[in-house]
């Protein structure tokens, strides 16, 4: 690999971090940078999904604040992500097939759409008076979740903006902050299987590691001063891009 697209895939990582932070949409600047650079898409996929853990931590090292008083909340939903997330890691290694990239596109564009949803006055309600049907469904989302990001990943942070509302009365921001560790613990543990088939692209996996760290940490700051509303439109608008995107590469 060359100095130059090693600086790239920083450059990018620090974009796409930032993205992640605060729209969920890593992966709309990860994902083709890693294909720009030379990777095949499903390497690219299994690379992107590793090296999304650093976003992870660098968005909870700039968030501890405003986690204090919920890591027990959200170590329960890390089982039920976590589960998810095995089983969808496994998929991808036994069947890498081209039929899930090409329902991909459809699942984001259906994410941004139901982000923006979730903002109705009676959606926020139902989220607000919850119940413990509501909380079902909401974790059963949640696994569906973690097999998603096993899997493919891509706006995965989209589907538990929406899910946590449901589950917990923490604030817009920890929800977001939750999101964001919830996504890293998912790809970790998409790692460690992918790291047994021997799929990990290290040498793109560490510049964009690098940059996805200083990104989640800058774009966790930055969201501090954004409305819900803001975000979630600014979401939505990157769905619509990146669904597009991955419409086009899929046929």
């Amino acid at each position: 690999m060359t100095i130059g697209i090693f600086i790239f895939l920083v450059i990018a990582g620090v974009l796409a971090g930032m993205v992640s932070a605060i729209a969920s949409m890593a992966s709309l600047v990860s994902y083709p940078a890693l294909l720009i650079a030379g990777a095949a898409p499903v390497i690219a996929n299994i690379t992107n999904t590793s090296a999304l853990i650093f976003t992870g931590i660098g968005s909870t090292l700039s968030s501890l604040k405003e986690m204090k008083g919920h890591w027990k909340e959200l170590a329960k939903y890390a089982v039920v992500m976590g589960i998810g997330a095995v089983v969808g890691s496994l998929l991808l290694v036994i069947f890498p097939g081209k039929i899930f990239e090409k329902i991909v596109p459809f699942l984001v564009l259906l994410s941004g759409g139901m982000l923006i949803i979730s903002g109705n006055p009676k959606l926020t309600a139902l989220a607000q008076n919850k119940t413990s049907k509501t909380k079902f469904f909401a974790y059963i989302g949640m696994i569906f979740c973690g097999i998603y990001t096993g899997y493919f990943g891509a706006a995965a942070g989209v589907i538990n903006l929406i899910i946590l509302p449901y589950l917990s009365d923490a604030k817009f921001i920890t929800i977001n902050a939750m999101k964001n560790i919830l996504g890293s613990l998912g790809n970790l543990i998409a790692l460690c299987i992918f790291i047994s088939g021997g799929k990990v692209k290290w040498s793109f996996t560490i510049p964009l590691a690098i940059g996805l760290f200083i990104g989640g940490y800058l774009g966790q700051k930055t969201i501090k001063y954004l409305s819900a509303k803001l975000v979630r439109w600014i979401t939505a608008f990157f769905s619509v891009i990146l669904a597009g995107y991955l419409l086009y590469s899929a046929f």
